[in-house]
């Protein structure tokens, strides 16, 4: 069934603007087109630089404290529409809107194979009451429509030890503070590249913390992939 008989038989609704997006997934692309891209950003962290920064330029942080991941690719800003996808993805069950989700990181993303796609571990009591992990969904939406990504979805590598509060709202101190010593890695990754998975990139508490217990397991290569990043606090 070609995509233009399959609109026609189970047409498909922008979530945005609510009218018909004329395309196998739910955002049209007038709609698509107001999203912000993070065009120019630094290679370590993401977070959006200046356009005269020369290009693969690292942020302020990253040359002074430079973390133990090896690249973020977060190829969207956290505008108001991209927040109101997300948000509708992780807290109203929308699961629905991982497809787009993980469509919207392919069409801007340029990665190079990895070994292993980690998401973002949650505790077992949150996991419970969200009933899913969106950040595994999108692990492997990811792997499903593009397996030359990564040879496997490593779901079960890192556990989180402790039930951590909510981080939004919080400062980037109380978000360092809040996943200290929160993963614990069931197995070893000796000499493997890995990407850790989640939905937006905001202070990086939990990437550098993820990040750091992946290298003590012996990681060789670490990368985070988010759909979008905050961009820098004004």
């Amino acid at each position: 069934m070609n995509s233009l008989l399959l609109d026609g038989v189970f047409p498909q609704y922008c979530e945005l603007c609510g009218l018909r997006s004329h395309r196998p997934l739910p955002l049209c692309e007038d709609c698509r087109s107001e999203l912000p891209v993070n065009a120019h950003a630094c290679p370590r962290c993401a977070i959006p630089l200046p356009a005269t920064a020369p290009p693969n330029s690292l942020c302020g942080r990253c040359l002074t404290k430079p973390p133990d991941m090896d690249r973020t690719i977060a190829p969207w800003l956290y505008g108001e529409y991209m927040a109101f996808l997300i948000q509708r993805w992780k807290y109203a069950g929308q699961t629905r809107l991982t497809p787009l989700l993980a469509q919207l990181w392919l069409q801007r993303a340029t990665t190079a194979h990895v070994d292993l796609l980690v998401p973002v571990p949650m505790h077992w009591s949150r996991r419970w009451r969200r009933g899913y992990n969106q950040a595994e969904l999108l692990c492997r939406a990811l792997h499903r429509t593009h397996p030359q990504l990564a040879d496997r979805v490593a779901s079960r590598l890192v556990r989180r030890n402790r039930p951590t509060a909510a981080q939004s709202g919080m400062d980037a101190r109380s978000r360092n503070l809040n996943v200290r010593n929160a993963f614990t890695l069931q197995d070893r990754c000796d000499k493997l590249r890995v990407a850790i998975v989640d939905d937006v990139y905001t202070t990086g508490a939990t990437a550098r913390a993820l990040s750091r217990a992946l290298r003590e397991a012996g990681a060789v290569h670490v990368e985070v992939w988010c759909v979008a990043r905050t961009p820098a606090p004004v």
